[in-house]
């Protein structure tokens, strides 16, 4: 016998989660695991509000199969169509012939993409403000193209007042019997998931959060439903002032990290001592990464926290240290914005790794270069820890 959690009233949480998945889109680390949610309402009509992976179908048909109770399936909404969302769709279709799918028009015309075959199951394409009558509950649709693909869609329940977010305040990691934040232990570990989650997945695109967080104030939402992650009943003013705070590119506090390269350890000598000059000065939480062991998708989601940042790196093979190139067309990929920046360099020869850093870094929107660029020849010398010292006064009052 199958076990749905209710979330309220007739609404049922038939999402899965995946334990196996070591990188989540073959890229991002996800030690705990990821979820891919899923949900019913059962009223005079009944709905299904997106599919999920492949990965984890046989216990959503489960899940679904418990929740319809031998009823039938009369919608499916399509808020989203990356694959980890949609990968169900047609055995959908095929379990429940009678299901009419929900688009609008752009995953309507992206969902042709997705098959090799005409659509000839029955559709229903929505438009901003549109309002599907399942009876009880009145859903309406909102429009919020590049949160994070073109067609995403997000869908309001005017009746019980739940916003279904599609990717939208989605956390990396699997639900594991608890599917409501107010559940889980909401600690520095879990905001920094799932600011690792924003900032890799939507992080780009900024301006369209924007956007749907004024759609999304225009109505009254007592819960949030996303697709990865757990559900929001509570407290949820405090996740929406960080999704506010990420999507207008604002730090969330003053800590100060060093992201670091080092061949031979000469260059994390210097970090390790700038690090001492900041913590006598009182600067507490001084964090050192290594960028070439901590993987960038935290480190990006490291840099969206912090106002100051350090970078430090050797010259290679005429360039940037390679690990600290790929953080750095990371950090112009997903627009890093307002950020002060200190740079400091090392090589034995031809130092113009710093030169080439800082165009990068110009190139980026409100970026701050601080004081002038440190430059070690090969290991630290006393001019060298004159400048730290200056660099640690300046940071130290930022």
């Amino acid at each position: 016998m199958k076990i749905v959690r209710k979330i309220k009233n007739d609404l049922y949480y038939i999402g899965a989660s995946d334990m196996r998945l070591h990188l989540f889109e073959n890229l991002f680390p996800i030690n705990e695991g990821v979820s891919y949610n899923s949900y019913c309402i059962i009223d005079s009509k009944t709905c299904v509000l997106d599919t999920v992976d492949h990965a984890v179908e046989e216990s959503f048909f489960s899940n679904l199969n418990c929740a319809l109770n031998g009823r039938k399936l009369d919608y499916l909404i399509v808020n989203h169509l990356e694959p980890d969302h949609s990968s169900c769709i047609q055995e959908v279709i095929l379990r429940y012939p009678d299901v009419t799918v929900v688009f609008n028009e752009k995953s309507y015309a992206m969902f042709q993409k997705f098959i090799d075959q005409p659509i000839t199951f029955a559709t229903h394409i929505v438009k901003e403000n549109d309002i599907l009558d399942l009876g009880h509950h009145k859903l309406t649709f909102l429009m919020a193209p590049m949160v994070h693909w073109p067609e995403v869609m997000v869908t309001y329940d005017m009746t019980d007042k739940i916003l279904f977010s599609a990717d939208a305040f989605g956390t990396f990691g699997a639900l594991q019997g608890n599917i409501f934040a107010d559940e889980v232990n909401l600690n520095d570990t879990f905001y920094a998931e799932a600011r690792r989650y924003y900032t890799n997945i939507v992080g780009k695109f900024g301006p369209a959060v924007q956007a749907i967080l004024k759609k999304a104030q225009a109505v009254e939402v007592e819960m949030i439903c996303p697709l990865h992650g757990p559900i929001w009943r509570k407290n949820l003013k405090d996740f929406i002032h960080r999704y506010d705070l990420w999507s207008r590119y604002e730090a969330e506090d003053q800590d100060i990290i060093i992201i670091y390269g080092s061949m031979y350890n000469n260059t994390y000598h210097v970090c390790e001592d700038l690090a001492l000059l900041l913590a006598d000065r009182g600067v507490k939480n001084i964090k050192l990464y290594d960028v070439s062991k901590v993987d960038i998708s935290y480190l990006i989601a490291e840099i969206f926290r912090v106002k100051n940042i350090v970078l430090a790196f050797p010259n290679y093979n005429g360039g940037i240290y390679p690990k600290m190139h790929d953080l750095l067309n990371d950090m112009q990929a997903l627009n890093v914005s307002n950020k002060n920046v200190a740079i400091i360099e090392n090589g034995t020869w031809a130092l113009i790794a710093g030169k080439k850093v800082r165009e990068l870094l110009l190139s980026m929107k409100n970026i701050e270069i601080i004081f002038e660029p440190v430059r070690i020849e090969t290991t630290e010398k006393k001019a060298n820890l004159e400048q730290l010292i200056g660099l640690a006064d300046l940071l130290a009052h930022l």
